[in-house]
C-alpha cells in the first residue's frame, strides 16, 4: 500500500468519524412527540411549562419528563395550540417562555453541515496539491549528485587501525589526513595540497576499505559517491551532478569527496562509438572541469578506485587532477596473518588454530577474499552447533573460496571414482617429483564446484617474478592428470579439459608474451587493444606476419608435448608409487600433505 492510498483511507475515515459525531449530536435524550400529541397533552392538563425556541417546542410533563416537538416557523405557539382545539384558559395557566434563536447551537447547527464536507474537500485537494509539487521538486532535485556524507560519529567507523598490510598506501593517504588538520604545515614551504588521489589494485584489495578509513581518520566532511550514480538516460544529467557534488563540497571545505569505481564514468575518449554528445564524455568532461579548471578548487581532495586503470582518459591521470596514484597490491604473507587477525577478533576460535599456517596456506588471496575464508569457517562451525572455531573447519573454507562448496549429491561410479583417483594422484606425483613445482598440500576425489576431484598446491613463498623452467614444470604438473589415464586405462576422460586449457594457456603466455622462445626470441606478439566501452579485450591487433604465426603454434604445442612427456615418464617410471597414492585416495577420498608425503614415500628433489 502505497502512501496516497494511506492518506485517502485516512480522509475517508476522518469523514466517517465526523458524520458519526454529528448524527450522535443530533440525537437528544428528550422524547420527541409530534404536535397533536403535545396539543393533547396541554388539553390534558399533563404540561407542566413549555419552551419554545425557533421551530423547536420543549415541553415538560406533570411526572418532570421532557418531550420535543418542531412547527413550522412562519406560526406562532399560541396560534397553533389554538389550531389544535386547546382550551385558551389552559394555555393562558400554562407557563410558556419564547427564546430568540440565535447563540453558538444556532450557529453550528447552521453551519456545520455545510463548513464540514466543504473542509475535507479543501483538505484532499491540498493533499493532491502537494503530491503533485513532491513530484515537480523531485524532478528538479534529478541533476543533484545524491552523495552521501560520512559524519564523525558513524557506528562502523573505519579507521588505519583497521586495515592491515598495504603499509605504503596507508602512509600516503596520512600524509593527506594531515595536510587536511594542519595545512600551515605544509603551506609554509610553499606546498600545495594534492587534488586528488587514485587507488589502484585488482578487485578485492581494500581500496574502497581503506577510504572509509580515511574517512574515519581525518575529521573533515567526507563525500562518497559511486561513479555510476552519475550517468542517467537524459542528458547532461551526469554534469549536473557534478557540478551538484562540487558545489556542496567547496561550501564544506576543507573534504574529501571519494569517487568510488571512477571508470564507469572516466573511460578514455574519442572511441567515436558514442556520437559527440555521448552522456559519459560529458560527465568526464565536467569532472575534469571541476578538478582543474579556471575555478579554484582549494581545499577539496577528490579521492577515487578503480580496478580498470589502464582504460581511464590520460586528462584524469595527468598532475593537476589525480597527482597521486596508490597501487594496493595484494597482500604478502605477513599481511595476510595481520588481515586474518582482524576479521578473527569477534570470532571464538579453537586452541588448534594457527592463524600463521592459514597465512601460509592462502597465497594469493585478497583482503576480501580473507575476510570470506574466516565468514565461512565460522558458518561452518555453526552449522555443526560448535562454540568455536576448530583448526580443520578454517582449511575446509579454504577450499570452499577457491574452488566451491561440496558436491555431495554427486555420486560417482567405481571407474569414475578410480579414473579421477588416478587423474589427481598424476596431477600430485608429478607435482612432488618436479624440484621447482608448489608443494602439494592436498589431494582430494571429493567433487567441489565444477572440478570431480582436486590437488591443491602452495607455494612455500611469495614470489614476484618466474622463471621459465617453472612455468615448463607448470604445464608438466597440469598434464599429469591426462598422462595418468593414458598409462593406467589406455583412454582419456573430459577431466583433464581444464588442465589442457591451462597449459595452454601457459604456453602461449611464454611464448607470445615473456619471451620464452628461443626460436621467437625476446620480443611480444600480438598487440591486446580494449574496447573502451565495454572494458573486455575483445580483439587482438596482429603484428607479425603468418609464418611468426605458424612458428607461435608450433612453439605451443612443443611446450605442451615436453610437459606431457616429462608426465609420462616420471608415471611410468613410479608406478608403484602411483597405486599407493591411488588406492589410499580411494579408501579415504581426500590425503592431507603428510598422510600423502608418507603414502607416495619418495622425496622431493631440490632446487639446483
Amino acid at each position: 500500500m502505497n502512501q496516497t492510498t494511506k492518506t485517502i483511507l485516512i480522509f475517508v475515515g476522518a469523514l466517517a468519524v465526523v458524520g458519526i459525531a454529528l448524527s450522535f449530536v443530533s440525537l437528544k435524550t428528550d422524547q420527541k412527540v409530534d404536535i397533536t400529541t403535545l396539543a393533547s397533552n396541554i388539553q390534558d392538563g399533563k404540561i407542566k411549562s413549555v419552551s419554545v425556541q425557533g421551530t423547536e417546542i420543549k415541553a415538560v410533563t406533570t411526572d418532570d419528563k421532557k418531550i420535543v416537538s418542531t412547527k413550522e416557523s412562519s406560526e406562532s405557539f399560541s396560534e397553533l395550540m389554538k389550531n389544535y382545539n386547546v382550551d385558551a384558559e389552559k394555555l393562558r395557566a400554562l407557563p410558556v417562555e419564547v427564546k430568540e434563536p440565535g447563540g453558538a447551537a444556532y450557529w453550528a447547527g447552521a453551519l456545520l453541515p455545510t463548513i464540514i464536507p466543504l473542509m475535507l474537500i479543501v483538505a484532499l485537494m491540498w493533499f493532491f496539491f502537494r503530491q503533485v509539487q513532491g513530484q515537480n521538486s523531485k524532478a528538479m532535485m534529478f541533476g543533484q549528485s545524491g552523495a552521501r556524507e560520512s559524519g564523525k560519529d558513524d557506528k562502523d567507523k573505519v579507521t588505519f587501525k583497521d586495515v592491515a598490510g598495504v603499509k605504503e598506501a596507508k602512509e600516503e593517504l596520512g600524509e593527506i589526513v594531515e595536510f587536511l588538520k594542519q595545512p600551515d604545515k605544509f603551506t609554509a614551504l610553499g606546498a600545495k595540497i594534492p587534488k586528488g588521489v587514485l587507488l589502484m589494485g585488482s578487485p578485492g584489495t581494500g581500496k574502497t576499505l581503506l577510504a572509509r578509513a580515511v574517512a574515519g581518520e581525518a575529521e573533515v566532511p567526507f563525500f562518497h559517491i559511486s561513479g555510476s550514480e552519475f550517468v542517467e538516460m537524459f542528458v547532461g544529467v551526469g554534469a549536473s551532478r557534478v557540478r551538484d557534488l562540487f558545489l556542496k563540497a567547496k561550501k564544506t571545505a576543507p573534504c574529501i569527496v571519494f569517487i568510488d569505481e571512477i571508470d564507469a564514468v572516466g573511460r578514455q575518449r574519442g572511441s567515436g562509438l558514442g556520437g559527440s554528445h555521448d552522456e559519459r564524455e560529458q560527465t568526464l568532461n565536467q569532472i575534469l572541469v571541476e578538478m582543474d579548471g579556471f575555478e579554484p578548487n582549494s581545499g577539496v581532495i577528490v579521492m577515487a578506485a578503480t580496478n580498470r586503470p589502464d582504460v581511464l582518459d590520460p586528462a584524469l591521470l595527468r598532475p593537476g587532477r589525480f597527482d597521486r596514484r596508490v597501487v594496493l597490491d595484494p597482500p604478502d604473507l605477513n599481511d595476510r596473518e595481520e588481515i586474518i587477525k582482524i576479521h578473527a577478533k569477534k570470532k571464538p576460535l579453537a586452541k588448534d588454530v594457527s592463524l600463521r599456517h592459514l597465512a601460509e596456506r592462502t597465497p594469493g588471496f585478497s583482503g576480501a577474499d580473507l575476510m570470506n575464508l574466516m565468514n565461512e569457517g565460522a558458518i561452518l562451525a555453526a552449522r555443526k552447533n560448535l562454540k568455536e572455531i576448530p583448526m580443520q573447519m578454517l582449511l575446509d573454507s579454504i577450499e570452499k573460496v577457491l574452488l566451491g562448496p561440496e558436491r555431495k549429491s554427486h555420486v560417482m561410479n567405481e571407474d569414475e571414482r578410480k579414473v579421477t583417483a588416478y587423474h589427481e594422484a598424476g596431477h600430485a606425483l608429478v607435482a612432488h617429483l618436479l624440484p621447482h613445482a608448489d608443494p602439494v598440500q592436498k589431494v582430494s576425489i571429493i567433487s567441489r564446484g565444477r572440478a570431480a576431484g582436486y590437488t591443491l598446491k602452495m607455494p612455500i613463498e611469495d614470489r614476484t617474478s618466474r622463471s621459465c623452467e617453472e612455468y615448463k614444470e607448470d604445464i608438466a604438473v597440469a598434464m599429469g592428470g591426462f598422462a595418468a589415464e593414458k598409462i593406467f586405462f589406455g583412454d582419456i576422460t573430459t577431466g583433464a579439459t581444464m588442465d589442457m586449457k591451462n597449459a595452454t594457456k601457459i604456453a602461449r603466455s611464454m611464448v607470445t608474451q615473456w619471451g620464452m622462445s628461443e626460436k621467437l626470441g625476446p620480443r611480444t606478439y600480438g598487440v591486446q587493444e580494449d574496447m573502451i566501452f565495454l572494458g573486455r579485450e575483445i580483439h587482438e591487433n596482429r603484428d607479425y606476419s603468418d609464418d611468426k604465426a605458424t612458428l607461435i603454434d608450433a612453439e605451443i604445442d612443443r611446450l605442451i608435448h615436453d610437459g606431457l612427456e616429462t608426465a609420462k615418464k616420471l608415471i611410468t617410471d613410479n608406478k608403484d608409487a602411483m597405486d599407493r597414492v591411488g588406492e589410499k585416495l580411494l579408501a579415504k577420498e581426500t590425503l592431507e600433505r603428510d598422510e600423502f608425503n608418507e603414502t607416495i614415500g619418495l622425496t622431493k628433489p631440490k632446487k639446483s
